[in-house]
């Protein structure tokens, strides 16, 4: 039996990698349905696929879309908030925009699509959330107080969502992936000698890519990590040893 069978998943930042891998994944594993939402177009030919073009940002356009869902489906099993954006520069030069943009992107977007879902989860007494974080939300980067403001509270409210959400009895689960330096369209875009200098900061000495990713969300939204919550799972070849 496939590891999703019958389940109904939302993935957000799902037209292209890490995204993107997500829901091929899930519908390999057989998902009834996987809602791709994405800013951008977003194109699948896989049947269970329904593609949503819709800003994360837009609390009233995202309570929408999960409205829609729960119409259609009366469940929610997994939900992955994984769009995000960087914007980086030295502190004492980032712009508001550049703050603004990031914090709502990347913090405010989870949060509001936590508070529109969290009614239906709460119904239902189950469900598994996933995050993507970073390791810059662990551990910090030059040029990059911003993101990493992002990914150390998503974490935080992770944490947060598995007590708030499971508190009148419920098993909803809520996990976070960091990702270390995964070879997605932002690292493909950057110089050769730029990405050799990461490759030697990972013990593996290699990039990571966006499927290693899938398979750790994969995990969080099976049954197989039905006892697993509050945890946050570093995929990232080990830079941080």
């Amino acid at each position: 039996m496939k590891r999703l069978e019958g389940k109904v998943c939302i993935v957000t930042g799902a037209a292209q990698g890490i995204g993107r891998a997500i829901v091929d994944t899930f519908v390999r594993e057989g998902a009834k349905a996987v809602i791709a939402i994405d800013i951008q177009d977003v194109a699948y030919d896989a049947a269970q696929v329904e593609a949503v073009k819709q800003d994360t940002t837009d609390k009233a356009g995202i309570a929408a879309a999960v409205d829609a869902v729960w119409q259609e489906h009366g469940r929610i099993d997994v939900i992955v908030n994984n769009a995000g954006i960087t914007r980086d520069a030295l502190c004492h030069k980032m712009t508001e925009e550049q703050w603004n943009l990031v914090i709502d992107i990347n913090l405010k977007a989870p949060h509001y699509m936590v508070a529109c879902a969290s009614p239906y989860l709460m119904e239902q007494g189950f469900g598994s959330i996933i995050t993507i974080s970073s390791i810059i939300g662990l551990y910090g980067n030059v040029g990059q107080v911003n993101y990493a403001a992002t990914k150390a509270g998503v974490i935080a409210m992770s944490k947060s969502w598995t007590k708030e959400l499971s508190r009148r009895g419920g098993t909803v689960r809520s996990n976070v992936i960091a990702p270390g330096f995964i070879f997605t369209p932002i690292l493909q875009s950057m110089p050769g000698e730029i990405l050799d200098g990461m490759k030697q900061k990972i013990l593996f000495k290699e990039l990571g890519e966006a499927q290693d990713i899938a398979n750790a969300a994969l995990f969080f939204a099976s049954d197989d990590a039905s006892y697993v919550t509050g945890q946050v799972l570093e995929v990232s070849g080990g830079i941080s040893l």
